[in-house]
């Protein structure tokens, strides 16, 4: 199966990273080289790693980098299989990405989205000649590593393609779960409120961000704590999910907490800027990011 991806950053090299894993030529598009030059370095770290872990030989990462194809031309997804579109969480840049790809990609290329919380079933809506095609395969970061995968119907999906979707990513070796289309799916309906909340505890005064994730390890047994999680999908992510929420439902639960707003503002978005609630840069944070 050709598969293409569009997006380099870091979800979107480590879902290519899957793809090539399960043996599948990958093409990587992103709009600048430097993005898709970066979103190949990761792949490459990743890949030195295992090696130098004993758990993949240079041969095979050397076979698996020659599968990945990078690109900043849409129009190289022409004989793709399978579209996975993992670019910014702004409906008009997928949807005006969707319209192209319409216009040259053959008749039974099967176009995904990794989108967190848009609607699916407004981005099927713009390419209404197949929108029967559309699918969204929500990955989790990092998505080499977890296992989940929310597999959701837009209201046009057909169930061939519902089926091939979630054939496929089961055959990458995740577990796909099958969801309805609804605000922020069912991991993030859940999870970004508990990181909001976790957020306000911190600015009440009533925790430390180190204290809130011991607590949440230690007393509801999570493997990694609200906010440090929160740090590790990234804080722009996080405002974007709260935002959708709340606009599509209107429950004030769904409120993004002003802290939330700051740190964006701040530029503070987590891991992938090394500062959020915790410093990366330094040795705990360091540890954590090992663990």
């Amino acid at each position: 199966m050709k598969v293409c991806v569009f997006g380099a950053g870091n979800m979107g090299a480590r879902i290519t990273e899957v793809f090539l894993n399960a043996g599948h030529d990958v093409t990587m598009i992103d709009i600048k080289p430097e993005f898709t030059e970066r979103g190949k370095t990761v792949i490459t770290h990743d890949y030195e790693f295992l090696v130098s872990k004993g758990k993949m030989t240079a041969e095979r990462k050397d076979e698996l980098l020659a599968s990945l194809k990078t690109s900043v031309d849409r129009k190289d997804a022409a004989d793709a299989d399978f579209i996975m579109e993992v670019i910014l969480e702004r409906m008009d840049l997928k949807k005006d990405l969707l319209e192209d790809l319409d216009k040259i990609c053959p008749a039974h290329t099967i176009f995904a989205s990794n989108t967190s919380g848009l609607s699916i079933t407004e981005m099927a809506a713009c390419i209404p000649h197949r929108s029967d095609k559309f699918i969204g395969c929500h990955f989790f970061n990092p998505a080499q590593i977890m296992k989940l995968v929310e597999v959701t119907r837009a209201i046009q999906t057909s169930d061939e393609t519902f089926q091939t979707a979630f054939d496929l990513m089961a055959s990458l070796g995740k577990t796909p779960v099958a969801v309805k289309e609804g605000p922020g799916f069912v991991v993030n309906r859940i999870l970004i409120p508990m990181m909001n909340e976790a957020m306000g505890i911190v600015a009440d005064g009533i925790a430390s961000p180190a204290d809130v994730d011991v607590a949440m390890q230690l007393g509801a047994g999570m493997k990694s704590g609200p906010l440090h999680t929160a740090d590790l999908v990234g804080h722009d992510v996080n405002l974007a999910i709260m935002e959708t929420l709340y606009r599509e439902t209107g429950d004030p639960k769904y409120r993004p907490h002003p802290l939330m707003r700051q740190m964006v503002r701040a530029g503070w978005l987590g891991v992938k800027t090394g500062k959020g609630f915790f410093d990366y840069d330094g040795p705990f944070g360091k540890e954590i990011v090992k663990k």
